[in-house]
């Protein structure tokens, strides 16, 4: 027989329920009363696990931390289910004795330990190991240098769940929970205008795109699951909706960094802008120290009397006098020296793929194999040809097609907006033989008419 508690060790007196009903009533408004609440029932109903994680975390974290290296290091021996007390103090012998006896009472006296009278063994409980298992989890996503392990360790949790059968809509919220924070997190970086938070957000918004892939697998099996309830099915099905305005963030996220391309400032022809600067200053923790050895001598202060500042502006009044021999009329004017720009007239090759655009808009221009199929073209057709940089420059422009607050704006990605097509991507490659692009994205590019212009088209 295996009891969890001796008389090796005194037991812990067990608290009366009278006494903790009326301590945790204490906290509640006196005309509620803390049993009506549903929450605080399924609390009380997990009273034995929670009092387990109390054993394990109350106190300072040195206590937490020498209670769970005790834990681990009996529930890693495999080779055997049971430890004598002297097979602890060998596998524990860098641990004090009066330190290791306090861990042990409080093991054993709250269910993580069982003490076999009769073969005066130690176990490890099940609770004890389902407890570990669920501590290891954390660490491991913990030990992850991705910022959203949070979230891949939510979607552990619901898989596992899923898979036992057993998913539960609290399981289900967390997540939500999880990616509108996200959500708002990525609009507050969108809003903020800053280049640096944009593009650290981006690459955040890239690792989560990565694991909302890997949950719309589990949130398909909830959906078609007919034995779930209509609770876990809203749940999911707000999930879904939660990744997709996130999905959706990509065009917000292009948007804003091509206006702060449109807006950046650059330094002369020297090639570098204000960000080259700022990502420069930003790698020296001690900005003072770069205006060290930075003047080569002091700055001396010059003194002058009342007399020599009379000289001085008596010589200043006399050179300055106007020479009447002198003809006062306007010098003759000569022509300003013609300079030839290096940059990139990235202007003009707007303007110039816009015209293109704007022609294929145009009702009869595109390709059709028949009379009744959609007039569409392949997005490469538009993008190519033309060298890397450009063809990319061109394909982060699309993302505008249709864009209702762009199209109220000015300028010539407000008319790019505001032409009648339509951008459609899928998830695959298209090679080409081309000599700078070797792969794109297969996409196409639509007319895209309101029926009543195609009527009056018609007549």
């Amino acid at each position: 027989m295996i009891e969890p508690i001796t008389s090796e060790a005194a037991p812990e007196q067990a608290p009366d329920p009278q006494l903790q009903n009326d301590a945790l009533q204490a906290h509640f408004q006196p005309h509620i009363s803390a049993d009506e609440i549903e929450q605080v029932y399924h609390l009380k109903r997990a009273q034995p696990l929670l009092q387990v994680f109390t054993a394990l975390f109350h106190g300072g974290f040195e206590g937490v931390l020498v209670r769970l290296l005790v834990l681990r290091e009996l529930a890693s021996d495999t080779g055997s289910t049971s430890f004598t007390r002297a097979d602890i103090n060998t596998r524990l012998a860098y641990l004090l004795p009066e330190s290791l006896e306090t861990v042990l009472i409080r093991l054993r006296s709250n269910q993580l330990l069982a003490w076999d009278a009769q073969q005066a063994v130690y176990r490890v409980t099940p609770m004890a190991r389902n407890v570990l298992s669920a501590i290891d989890s954390l660490l491991a996503m913990g030990r992850e240098e991705d910022d959203n392990a949070e979230m891949g360790f939510l979607l552990s949790q619901v898989a596992g769940a899923q898979v036992m059968g057993g998913v539960t809509v609290d399981q289900l919220h967390h997540l939500l929970g999880r990616l509108v924070e996200l959500t708002e997190e990525f609009s507050d970086a969108i809003a903020s205008g800053s280049e640096f938070r944009l593009r650290a957000s981006q690459a955040k918004w890239h690792m989560a795109c990565d694991w909302v892939e890997k949950g719309s697998e589990i949130l398909r099996a909830i959906t078609t699951d007919e034995n779930a309830d209509s609770a876990t099915h809203k749940a999911a099905q707000a999930i879904g909706r939660a990744q997709s305005a996130l999905l959706n963030m990509q065009g917000m996220f292009s948007r804003a960094l091509n206006q702060i391309e449109r807006q950046r400032v650059h330094l002369g022809q020297s090639g570098l802008s204000t960000t080259d600067i700022k990502r420069w200053l930003l790698e020296h923790e001690d900005l003072a120290s770069l205006a060290t050895d930075a003047i080569d001598q002091p700055v001396v202060p010059l003194f002058m009397t009342p007399a020599e500042m009379i000289d001085v502006a008596e010589t200043e009044l006399m050179t300055d006098r106007p020479d009447p021999a002198v003809n006062n009329g306007l010098p003759t004017g000569t022509d300003a020296p013609t300079t030839v720009s290096d940059g990139p007239a990235m202007q003009q090759e707007l303007d110039d793929w816009l015209a293109r655009l704007s022609d294929f808009a145009a009702l009869g221009n595109f390709p059709s194999v028949a009379e009744e199929a959609p007039k569409a073209i392949a997005v490469q057709d538009s993008l190519l040809p033309a060298s890397f940089a450009v063809a990319s420059y061109r394909a982060s422009l699309l993302p505008l097609l249709g864009d209702a607050e762009e199209a109220r704006l000015q300028g010539a990605t407000a008319e790019l907006a505001r032409l009648p097509m339509k951008l459609t991507l899928q998830d695959e490659l298209v090679q080409l033989p081309d000599l700078e692009v070797a792969a794109m994205s297969l996409a196409s590019l639509s007319l895209s008419l309101n029926p009543e212009g195609e009527k009056k088209s018609d007549e």
